[in-house]
């Protein structure tokens, strides 16, 4: 028998298969969720043979009014889908489009504490994306720019999205060098993920999950501010349906 897991998130849509009886993974796709997210991810998993779909995400009660079987929690499949790649884990970070969430767990892989910062965009995949923009960086250029900035320290001080990009500009209409502002950016970014992780508390093994984790220097910098390494599985963005197929897999045993 075969689990499929779908996670329709505000960016992308990640999709899996899993096998009942082997417990691995036979398929795995990540799409951009469109103007029709609800549409293309039903015109996508149309496409293979399953024994039961279980939907998570921002889109998971319109996939279930749709097409598929069940619904989980975001942080129930985050939690399901890491302990899937990494049984030992203790603490989750994902940082995805539209939200970042730290997820504890305890040893048995139980959520005990979760926090999520789902009121506006600030310190997300989004936020980046937009600053990327600002300083005329593609999203690759951007992840990389902080490794050429200088030693001069340089701060953003606002969160918002729209006062960031102001200030990320009036810092370079002062002359500083974008990379700096980069650098600065995602300073900040990793000051709000790793204040969640302290306020939540910080156990090892943690996982990084979301698009954030492709961000090697963001990673770096939250795991020098809380003193514990992130761990960054094969394709963090399908932590998320990959839990969804763990619950689908349950639902069919």
């Amino acid at each position: 028998m075969l689990a499929a897991g779908v996670d329709i998130g505000s960016r992308t849509i990640g999709f899996v298969l899993l096998d009942c009886d082997s417990g691995e993974l036979v398929h795995s796709d990540i799409i951009d969720s469109s103007y029709d997210p609800i549409g293309r991810a039903q015109e996508y998993v149309g496409r293979f043979k399953y024994d039961k779909i279980v939907a998570t995400g921002y889109g998971r009660h319109a996939a279930n009014a749709n097409f598929a079987d069940a619904v989980i929690t975001e942080i129930k499949a985050y939690a399901r889908g890491a302990r899937f790649v990494m049984p030992q884990v203790r603490t989750i970070l994902d940082i995805g489009g539209q939200d970042t969430k730290t997820i504890a767990l305890s040893d048995d892989g139980i959520v005990s504490e979760f926090q999520m910062n789902e009121k506006c965009a600030a310190g997300t995949g989004k936020f980046m994306e937009v600053m990327a923009v600002a300083l005329g960086y593609s999203l690759e250029e951007f992840t990389q720019a902080p490794l050429q900035a200088s030693a001069k320290p340089v701060k953003i001080t606002s969160m918002c999205a729209v006062f960031a990009e102001s200030e990320v500009v009036s810092l370079l209409n002062s002359g500083c060098p974008r990379a700096d502002v980069a650098n600065a950016v995602l300073d900040s970014v990793a000051e709000r993920a790793a204040g969640m992780l302290q306020r939540m508390g910080v156990n090892s093994p943690a996982l990084f999950a979301g698009g954030g984790a492709h961000n090697h220097c963001l990673k770096d910098k939250i795991a020098a501010l809380i003193g514990v390494d992130l761990l960054v599985p094969d394709q963090p963005q399908l932590i998320g349906a990959i839990g969804a197929a763990c619950e689908a897999r349950r639902l069919l045993l």
